[in-house]
């Protein structure tokens, strides 16, 4: 009975720890692993797989754009800090009340600007040209709708806690899907960590002074890197199943991110920037699936065309050739390339209730 009483009461502790947080507003820039419909709306593709079932099929019960099963990271910390789903921004209606936040991510978004990717030959392949510099420039439109006054906007803000990322991945993901090499990646860490950075520098000349940036997922343990970059070589995977060098890619990147954040923390004291280790929080269940309640696996992929990690190129998930499992919660990968609600939850309560986050959120 007293074990039924602890447990109980560590519980509830967590269910109501975030109460202290006043969080009025969230405010999330980012891609496909936090696009709550932005990139559906947006028209990008005149008929993208995202806007159907199964996309959507475990929680809203039908597709919201989100690139998921269900709900996502951001999704998670807006219950968390009991607030309303953020809104995409291009779904905004006049008069709409939007000041419990906006989502401004759009899946495909890269952290550079899209013109560079055309100068390098590459461009036909990007998803959106929304980048996260046009994301910027969306909330400093908004802005004025927001608050009015220099005062509101510092009480306002203060209150306010903003997502940047995670964004950067396409970046990568756009050049290694077209041939080029972990060194050639590894060329175009510091720019894309810098595009990252200078937009969190912008956010917090606007006002924020809450801003959380999460690093790089262990690309090596997604399926569409273990199909495309499938290897003979025992040695290059780990004891977990995921490729070595894209997760040594995965910190590299994350080793220099946080090494800029640092870095603005010293110029702006007044700001608290929290690091998101997504990295380490997905860790966890990659390398103990079972205990999370990942019964098939965290690797393969539960909506696909087959393969050994059920992806396939030619039938992803939403294409005719593909099926989605029958229960996704028993998979931490979703489509291939995003995880399931269920991994989604994982991360969250990860940097929720650490030890994710550096500083803690709490």
């Amino acid at each position: 009975m007293k074990f039924f009483h602890l447990v109980f009461a560590l519980c509830l502790l967590r269910s109501v720890s975030t109460s202290h947080l006043k969080y009025h507003a969230i405010f999330n820039f980012g891609d496909s692993l936090s696009d709550t419909g932005n990139f559906l709306v947006s028209g990008a593709l005149a008929f993208p797989v995202i806007g159907k079932l199964p996309y959507g099929e475990t929680f809203f019960r039908h597709a919201t754009g989100r690139c998921s099963d269900g709900r996502l990271v951001i999704d998670f910390m807006a219950e968390a800090f009991r607030l309303p789903y953020l809104p995409p921004y291009l779904a905004l209606k006049e008069g709409q009340n939007f000041k419990h936040g906006v989502n401004f991510a759009v899946a495909g978004a890269t952290a550079l600007r899209s013109v560079i990717f055309y100068k390098q030959k590459i461009g036909s392949r990007l998803w959106t040209n929304d980048s996260l510099s046009v994301q910027i420039d969306w909330f400093k439109k908004l802005k004025s709708s927001i608050c009015s006054t220099r005062k509101d906007c510092e009480t306002y803000f203060k209150k306010s806690l903003f997502f940047v990322g995670e964004i950067g991945g396409n970046d990568y993901n756009y050049r290694a899907f077209v041939g080029g090499s972990i060194n050639q990646l590894r060329a175009s860490v510091p720019l894309v960590v810098k595009a990252i950075t200078n937009a969190t520098r912008l956010l917090i000349e606007e006002g924020a002074v809450e801003l959380v940036v999460p690093g790089n997922f262990p690309i090596g343990c997604s399926a569409v890197y273990l199909t495309l970059f499938q290897s003979l070589n025992e040695m290059d995977y780990d004891r977990n199943g995921c490729l070595k060098a894209p997760n040594a890619f995965a910190r590299y990147h994350n080793t220099m991110l946080k090494a800029e954040l640092h870095k603005l923390r010293q110029k702006y004291p007044h700001a608290n920037i929290i690091y998101a280790d997504y990295y380490g929080a997905a860790m966890r269940f990659y390398h103990a699936p079972g205990h999370y309640g990942f019964s098939n696996g965290a690797v393969k992929a539960c909506c696909g065309g087959g393969g050994p990690y059920n992806f396939n190129n030619s039938a992803r998930c939403g294409h005719t050739g593909s099926r989605a499992c029958e229960n996704p919660s028993t998979h931490a990968n979703w489509d291939g390339i995003h995880l399931t609600e269920s991994a989604y939850r994982h991360v969250a309560n990860g940097l929720i209730h650490g030890p994710f986050a550096t500083p803690s959120l709490l």
